[in-house]
């Protein structure tokens, strides 16, 4: 019988660590699902679905050695599969502004007010120390419509963010 399990690692960003971590995986009889593996300031991070016939603690002991040798931690969550039930984004949004506390908070909360299911979100901090930019870049899907959406994200103008929404085009086939 096998089991998933969602891995998160987090450590320093250095070369070396996604081919490290999967080769441990793999020789220890595990199989990937969908991963997320990003770097976020002079940090790395990854989130990945694994398939194996171990207990939690067994998939430990086969990373034990990397995640010590490469000073990451590890936290391992049991989980169901679920591969291949993926809702598809209908609407993007791309916000820009000045950074400063709550501006997440403000844009997902006028998203979530319209209904919109946030699906992924990425964000970047772009300018410089003295001027620092917030950037995101939000997928999802809008229950009741783009145009929902964009009213809902209209008076975050007045607070000095940029908000742009647009429908995705999804070509099927």
């Amino acid at each position: 019988m096998t089991h998933w399990y969602m891995l998160t690692l987090v450590g320093e960003d250095r070369a070396g660590i996604v081919a490290r971590v999967t080769q441990a995986l793999y020789e220890g009889g595990c199989n990937l699902g969908e991963a997320s593996m990003m770097r976020l300031g002079g940090n790395f991070t990854v989130m990945m679905m694994v398939s194996a016939a171990g207990t939690e603690d067994e998939v430990r002991d086969m990373l034990d050695g990397v995640v010590a040798e490469l000073g990451l931690r590890l936290h391992i969550d049991g989980i169901e599969g679920r591969l291949h039930q993926h809702v598809m984004p209908d609407v993007r949004v791309t916000v820009a502004g000045a950074d400063r506390a709550g501006i997440v908070a403000q844009v997902t909360g006028a998203l979530a007010g319209a209904g919109f299911n946030i699906l992924e979100l990425e964000s970047d901090v772009a300018g410089s120390e003295r001027a620092p930019l917030y950037i995101m870049h939000i997928e999802g899907v809008a229950a009741a419509g783009v145009e929902a959406v964009r009213a809902a994200v209209e008076p975050l103008a007045g607070a000095g963010i940029d908000v742009r929404v647009s429908a995705v085009e999804t070509l099927i086939g």
